[in-house]
């Protein structure tokens, strides 16, 4: 535990010099704009960001490099430490106990019990309580121990703030579903769950994909939402159904699309084995191209296609179910959008994608639905009825 410390206050040392001062000023401006101030805590907490978690150009971590450069070089064991730290939890923690030199902290977030330790030691730990919460990044002491270590600043609230900490970290689950990677009970519950919801879809609308106009997409989510809703309450009586319609969101708020495409010509709503529900923009545009490949004289339709093949937000699920549904015409569209005559699709089509969209390759996929805890759902059914 010492010796962490002292390789930490290195560490940062390394980052804070001068061969990563612009991109470290840039991701504290950053941070400061989106939080709109930057103070001590908002700093330490970048700063132990981009050491530890920021991709330089070469794919890269700062401690990477710092354990690569580092003369002399660090004994095997330290070394292994110091790149442990690349494995950050971060969380929003319920204080279950202390120890002499340790606190337990429970995750909402991924529903695991830590061990945590500070190297700065008791004057660190010595302000929390049983019940009180805790916002904090911790990393493992060493990759061989079950222990952990706080890494940055410890931002601690009062046991009465709970609920409200609990809508934030089921906000945070929502949009991060990769967050319950270390609880395989709740990583299996979440790609059931996302199973279930895909046979309602296809139960309701017997298909897996929908290709309606902005008002009617939003119509037919709400017949959706009101199916999967009179599912989860069938049973329970008056009482409870009525509590759980309080803490969860409204139909009209599960089925309302992104504002982004209340504009668009038509939109697809696709639930995807892998991918659950989502969202593309002017995509009957797509298909009508794909059904009929002499459209490609349209700019308009090849420019649509060029979008989605180069936007890395939008999956290569897409660009597949369009050829899914027409395959016999994807040769002939790619061949005109690229200007190569030779491309087949069956060749050629998966090396296109890689190529294109490489943020969707190379890691496995996580699920869009995401179960939370007993101890979570506790805190959120206190919210809802403390907000309403």
């Amino acid at each position: 535990m010492a010796r962490s410390g002292d390789l930490k206050s290195e560490l940062v040392a390394f980052a804070q010099g001068p061969r990563f001062a612009r991109r470290l000023d840039a991701q504290l401006d950053e941070a400061a704009d989106r939080l709109g101030f930057l103070d001590e805590a908002a700093a330490i907490e970048t700063i132990d960001h981009f050491v530890l978690q920021y991709r330089l150009a070469d794919g890269s971590t700062v401690v990477e490099r710092f354990v690569a450069q580092r003369r002399p070089p660090l004994p095997e064991d330290e070394r292994a430490m110091l790149l442990g730290w690349c494995d950050v939890v971060e969380g929003v923690f319920e204080v279950q106990g202390l120890e002499r030199d340790a606190a337990i902290l429970h995750n909402l977030l991924d529903d695991i019990v830590y061990r945590v330790h500070s190297n700065l030691g008791q004057r660190a730990l010595g302000k929390l309580r049983k019940g009180m919460f805790v916002a904090a990044r911790i990393v493992p002491v060493h990759p061989d121990t079950d222990a952990w270590l706080v890494s940055g600043n410890l931002t601690t609230y009062p046991p009465g703030d709970g609920p409200e900490l609990a809508r934030v970290a089921a906000q945070t689950l929502s949009v991060n579903p990769q967050l319950l990677r270390r609880n395989p009970e709740m990583l299996r519950r979440a790609w059931e769950m996302q199973a279930e919801a895909r046979a309602d879809f296809i139960e309701v609308f017997g298909t897996d994909l929908l290709v309606l106009d902005p008002a009617e997409a939003h119509v037919r989510l709400r017949e959706y939402h009101r199916h999967r809703w009179d599912k989860s309450v069938a049973g329970l009586d008056e009482e409870t159904a009525a509590q759980a319609a309080k803490t969860g969101p409204s139909l009209d708020e599960l089925s309302s699309l992104p504002e982004e495409l209340l504009a668009a010509d038509t939109v697809a709503v696709i639930c995807d084995e892998a991918e659950g529900i989502c969202y593309y923009a002017d995509f009957g545009r797509l298909d009508a191209l794909f059904a009929d490949p002499r459209l490609v004289r349209d700019r308009t339709c090849l420019a649509q296609l060029r979008e989605y093949l180069n936007d890395d937000s939008v999956s290569p699920m897409v660009i597949r179910r369009l050829v899914q549904r027409h395959p016999g015409n994807a040769d002939a569209v790619f061949r005109a959008l690229l200007r190569k005559p030779a491309f087949t699709w069956e060749r050629d089509g998966e090396e296109l994608l890689c190529r294109r969209k490489k943020r969707h390759y190379g890691h496995e996929p996580s699920p869009s639905i995401t179960p939370v805890g007993t101890r979570l759902a506790e805190l959120l059914r206190a919210e809802g009825r403390h907000g309403r």
